[in-house]
């Protein structure tokens, strides 16, 4: 091959976003699973279909209480030492001073660079990513109550396509719950099925967008016709369980949550794990890449 053809190949968008006049939502173009499922999987057989299937799996009680305590003593710590104090990767609320979510949690802090490589979780990861993987981004969420603000309907593979040059679909979320979820405090919700789709956004993305998407996000969010239309082919489902319950969910899965107006807190930790042969390249936008503490590039 050339080297103007690897160029090219290079280069190639499988995936084009927030270039075109008009949202479009088009067939996905990778696999969900890179792994055949055998009785050695980390995964039941029923569990590996239904991940293929709905693009998300929710395992209750995976981590038992007196595990999860530490995380939890922790957390809390991190939302106080934070609450006066000024970091480049800790996202306060649009409205408030409340922490929003502190990222890098995996690179600073020694608690959680031990959870995100939990023997349990990375023997998953590799199963449905086939290959070794690495944290392409972690973060803690805090949702207070009743000042906890929502996270509007989006992918999260439109956003790492675009502003940090993730080329493929090969990259899935883990969200471990550090309170206990209910349908009143803002839950995670999913769109079963919608990772088989690609929706494509519109409006061209601001130089150091990330400065305030963290907060509330404006661009890569989709149209409501295709969020309709993905809803009408899957239904809207509200994973919830107690503290210590994980939830797995593919990059393109559509996902959101509503703001928390109960009493009742909300936290986790969220960690990204990309496949070691889905590197980032250059951002699609052709902008400068985000900062290693929301992309890991390394």
């Amino acid at each position: 091959m050339s080297e103007q053809q690897t160029a090219v190949k290079k280069v190639t968008d499988k995936y084009p976003s927030r270039v075109a006049p008009q949202a479009e939502l088009s067939e996905r173009k990778d696999p969900v699973l890179y792994s055949q499922w055998t009785d050695k999987s980390a995964l039941t057989k029923e569990q590996h279909d239904f991940y293929e299937k709905n693009g998300y799996l929710f395992l209750e009680n995976f981590f038992s209480e007196k595990e999860i305590e530490e995380w939890r003593q922790e957390l809390a710590r991190l939302q106080a030492a934070y609450h006066d104090e000024e970091a480049v990767h800790v996202i306060r609320e649009p409205a408030s001073k409340e922490v929003r979510s502190i990222f890098s949690v995996h690179e600073n802090n020694k608690i959680f660079m031990d959870l995100s490589k939990h023997p349990r979780l990375t023997a998953i990861m590799e199963h449905i990513l086939g290959s070794e993987t690495y944290i392409h981004q972690s973060r803690i969420n805090f949702k207070p109550g009743f000042t906890g603000k929502e996270f509007y309907w989006h992918s999260d593979f439109e956003t790492w396509h675009v502003e940090d040059g993730m080329p493929n679909m090969r990259a899935l979320s883990c969200s471990v719950a550090l309170s206990d979820n209910h349908p009143f405090n803002g839950p995670l919700m999913v769109i079963p099925g919608s990772h088989k789709e690609f929706v494509s956004c519109v409006g061209a993305t601001p130089e150091d967008h990330f400065k305030e998407s963290l907060r509330k996000q404006e661009y890569g969010v989709p149209d409501k016709h295709s969020l309709t239309e993905l809803a009408k082919k899957g239904g809207i489902e509200m994973p919830v369980g107690k503290a210590g319950s994980i939830l797995l969910f593919d990059c393109n899965l559509m996902h959101g949550s509503s703001s928390n107006i109960s009493p009742y807190p909300r936290s986790n930790v969220f960690m990204v794990y990309n496949s070691v042969e889905n590197k980032l390249e250059a951002p699609f936008s052709g902008q400068k890449p985000r900062p290693d503490y929301i992309a890991a590039r390394d």
